[in-house]
């Protein structure tokens, strides 16, 4: 399992996917050095998210299978991953329409969320 890898690969993502709205909306040069200045935190929410929602299926559904762990880690996505993202969405939609302001935020974390899922999927393979 090569967990720190997708959580670098999401903590990109993130990072890109909450950026690029803000600013293709209005550039300006200042806002560089808080590009940079946030992937601390955003690193940190990525860790904390895989670490304790996503990485905890592969982690405890059980020992591999004879079929090996490839058969293993296409049940658990087919099993918790259709729940998981129908929650992610939910909570996302939620959190867009309470908070109109942080809509950028919101879809980053759905899409950074649904796309470590089959990163973390392909990489315990």
């Amino acid at each position: 399992m090569n967990t720190p890898s997708v959580i670098l690969k999401s903590t990109i993502l993130a990072t890109c996917l909450f950026w690029i709205p803000i600013m293709s909306k209005d550039f300006q040069s200042d806002m560089i050095l808080f590009v940079f200045l946030s992937i601390i935190p955003i690193s940190l929410c990525c860790a904390f998210t895989i670490l304790l929602t996503i990485a905890p299926f592969f982690w405890f559904h059980g020992k591999a299978s004879s079929d090996g762990s490839v058969h293993r880690n296409k049940v658990i996505f087919n099993k918790y991953f259709p729940f998981y993202a129908i929650t992610t969405f939910s909570l996302c939609l939620y959190g867009t329409i309470k908070f109109s302001f942080a809509i950028s935020f919101f879809i980053s974390v759905f899409f950074t969320t649904m796309q470590s899922w089959i990163w973390f999927a392909k990489n315990n393979q």
